[in-house]
């Protein structure tokens, strides 16, 4: 019975949530009850038999529990009274049926979490930790954060959420263009982190790579937007090189220097699959040229069989669309593929004379990495320290020494 409790956590506690919290209106009030359902599940089921339908069973438990602890609350606040008798009805209407709409009350967390009125950080913060279900703890370990300010942060989310009376729900059609980007962009912001880490010893963070590609069917089953296909075809194809990207030390291995065998093939075509689809499906977006260019290189048997033109030229489109300076630096290193680093260093420097890439360690090692193709071994060592200096990633950190070891060989 333990086990099969932890399997339906693993599995129902997201989606249960999500329904207690649209029921309850509360996320403290709904995660309370959620795991007083489990518990009661753990003490009746071994009785009773687990239920035909464990999903609504716990729905309906942590609902009454919630019922519980409001009344209690109630002597001292005759308006959670009237909460409670509310709800009471509304649950006693309800009965043991599954909520037609489980799946769909995700979506409405997931939009929720990422209301535009809260900041970047807040969005993902909460849909880490309501959404996702990973603790404080964890969440705050992924991006360099005490636990006591990561909890603050959600604390403060979760009461503006309250006080702004935030609306539980999908936005309308006319509203959705603008909140959907910034769901987006917090599955990407936590997919990147999962690919390759800010800092720390570890470059890839499985769980949170996980969490972010669950999210990403999620929106595609329950969404039709163009965009959201892109970006689940964009981590599916950089997931499926993951195990090809670390050595067993957890060392970073070039994508030049990776055993292809070892990529995911099944879902890059997965991948393949979806970005076909989006582009098929109308214009393009950002995710949508990122994901292609992710599907040239998954496709390629090498790097010298790439097909470079390609990708520049998906460089260029996606460029129109996303102006930065971060779009630049990749598409100035597959010129470099396509027509010679003398091509792609010169485009590298005149951005880092910009200023936008100074801090940027990757820009300076993509210069370096030019200058140790064109033989200028001092150049090359002086852009190797410099991205050295600048990148607290351990793996990248090691890489980067053994390239100056190298060079002073």
């Amino acid at each position: 019975m333990n086990e099969l409790l932890e399997r339906l956590y693993q599995t129902e506690s997201r989606p249960v949530l999500a329904t207690l919290i649209r029921l309850l209106g509360d996320f403290d009030l709904a995660e309370e009850a959620l795991h007083e359902a489990f518990a009661a599940a753990l003490k009746q089921w071994p009785q009773s038999g687990v239920p035909d339908n464990p999903r609504a069973w716990l729905v309906s438990a942590g609902r009454f529990k919630a019922i519980d602890q409001i009344r209690r609350r109630a002597k001292f606040d005759a308006h959670l009274n009237e909460l409670a008798t509310q709800l009471t009805i509304e649950a006693e209407q309800a009965g043991d049926e599954e909520p037609p709409d489980i799946e769909d009350d995700q979506l409405r967390l997931i939009f929720t979490c990422c209301h535009p009125s809260l900041g970047t950080e807040a969005q993902l913060a909460l849909t880490l930790r309501e959404v996702c279900g990973l603790t404080t703890e964890e969440i705050a370990r992924a991006f360099l954060t005490k636990p006591s300010t990561l909890a603050q942060r959600i604390v403060r989310a979760k009461n503006k959420i309250r006080d702004a009376g935030i609306p539980y729900e999908v936005p309308e059609a006319r509203e959705l263009p603008e909140r959907l980007h910034a769901v987006l962009q917090v599955v990407y912001l936590l997919f990147n982190e999962s690919y390759s880490a800010s800092s720390g010893d570890t470059l890839i963070r499985t769980d949170l790579s996980r969490e972010a590609i669950r999210l990403g069917r999620l929106l595609c089953q329950l969404l039709t937007a163009n965009e959201a296909r892109g970006l689940l075809a964009l981590m599916m194809l950089h997931d499926a090189r993951r195990a090809a990207r670390t050595d067993d030390a957890g060392d970073l291995i070039r994508l030049e220097d990776q055993d292809r065998s070892l990529w995911h093939h099944e879902q890059i075509r997965e991948g393949v699959a979806l970005v076909q689809d989006a582009l098929a499906s109308g214009p393009a977006g950002p995710y949508c040229l990122q994901a292609a260019i992710a599907a040239v290189h998954a496709e390629a048997p090498s790097v010298a069989e790439t097909d470079w033109g390609e990708i520049v030229g998906l460089y260029d489109l996606l460029f129109e669309r996303m102006p930065n300076a971060v779009v630049a630096l990749n598409r100035a290193a597959a010129i470099a593929m396509r027509d010679g680093p003398e091509a792609g260093l010169s485009q590298i420097e005149s951005l880092l004379a910009q200023g936008n890439l100074a801090n940027y360690h990757l820009a300076h090692a993509a210069r370096a990495d030019l200058y140790r193709r064109l033989g200028r071994v001092e150049d090359a060592r002086q852009a190797y320290r410099t991205a050295l200096a600048l990148t607290e990633q351990g793996p990248e950190q090691r890489f980067l020494e053994r390239q100056l070891e190298a060079l002073t060989e």
